[in-house]
């Protein structure tokens, strides 16, 4: 749609809402986009350039291309309880695409009732990462999607074996597989359903005015949000928030500057990449979380144990970056964090 036309239609929608605040908001960004870009915006701008990539479009894998076969298929995996052992989980059980991909929730439920570990994070714009869990343990969406699955404490099914043989049990999958995978002999296979759930989760992505504005034209944010995004930069965030996702490609010590459960007062010290490796280096060792949708997946940290987005990025600043952020400073970043808000794909959401 021409971008004219959007904003014309979104302005329509907020009027005919009566809602005020965002009928506001949407004319303070068209004000800020017809401005004159100032010679501060500009280099900003170029500045945001180094350091982020906009979102253009699904998250191709060359070993699983997306088809629309597929994603329709993974979709219906994704909400099916039949994944987990007593039926009690699917995947959208934690990852919840009403709620921006994550529950909300510190640790999360699995089938068995119990609650899990660490917290569950968010699926939307999962592609973009260069590894998955926090830990960094898969390498990809497709190798994720088939651990959980298995997981004795989240979705509990005994063998790949099992579920293979459940879905080719039931009058839909089989057809809808050979749909997805027409030349494979098996195409019912624990392989293909995380190919299918993989591919499904490439095309969850949520672009927003940022990433109009780092590929466009700085008027696309707010002056409040670039004075935010300039912070954030000048702060050093950058060294690990970055590329897409605004993180996701990195494995990084949490506490380099302290212990990080003096900070957030977690009621258990996780190891980290440790508890995979065995290795004393990898001891507090976290993925980088992607900062997309941030303002909405709360609680924060790989166990859930700071609810506040503001007291996070104050946490962050001092033990990542040995930096004091004041009440002010803080607030300034998390407003630019707020920009990063996209909307969940409206195909992807359960009918």
């Amino acid at each position: 749609m021409n971008r004219y036309f959007k904003l014309v239609a979104i302005l329509m929608i907020a009027a005919s809402c009566g809602n005020e605040k965002d009928l506001a908001k949407v004319a303070k960004v068209k004000e800020a986009k017809e401005a004159p870009i100032s010679s501060e915006d500009q280099l900003l701008w170029v500045d945001a350039q180094k350091h982020f990539e906009p979102i253009k479009g699904n998250v191709e894998n060359p070993e699983n291309p997306i088809s629309d076969e597929k994603v329709a298929l993974g979709k219906m995996l994704y909400y099916d309880t039949r994944l987990s052992k007593t039926g009690n989980n699917s995947c959208n059980s934690c990852h919840n695409l009403a709620t921006f991909g994550v529950d909300n929730e510190s640790f999360s439920t699995g089938d068995a009732g119990k609650k899990g570990g660490r917290n569950s994070p968010s699926v939307l714009n999962a592609a973009f990462a260069s590894m998955q869990f926090w830990d960094g343990r898969a390498r990809d969406v497709e190798e994720q999607a088939g651990m959980p699955i298995l997981n004795p404490a989240e979705m509990a099914i005994p063998s790949k074996e099992f579920l293979e043989k459940r879905l080719a049990g039931t009058k839909e999958y089989p057809e809808l597989f050979a749909a997805a995978f027409p030349k494979e002999p098996k195409p019912l296979s624990y392989t293909n359903i995380q190919k299918a759930i993989g591919a499904f989760e490439r095309t969850l992505v949520t672009p927003t005015r940022f990433d109009d504005f780092v590929g466009q034209n700085p008027g696309y944010m707010s002056k409040e949000e670039k004075d935010g995004l300039r912070l954030f930069i000048e702060t050093g965030c950058t060294n690990c928030h970055s590329g897409p996702g605004l993180g996701g490609r990195q494995l990084q010590k949490f506490g380099v500057y302290g212990k990080y459960t003096d900070y957030t007062h977690s009621s258990k010290h996780d190891e980290g990449r440790k508890s995979v490796t065995g290795n004393a280096t990898d001891l507090d060792v976290f993925r980088v979380a992607s900062l997309r949708n941030v303002a909405k997946t709360a609680p924060y940290f790989h166990d859930g144990s700071v609810s506040d987005l503001t007291e996070a990025v104050k946490i962050m600043a001092k033990v990542q970056l040995n930096k004091d952020l004041n009440d002010e400073q803080a607030k300034k970043i998390t407003t630019f964090l707020n920009a990063l808000t996209g909307e969940v794909p409206a195909f992807a959401l359960k009918p």
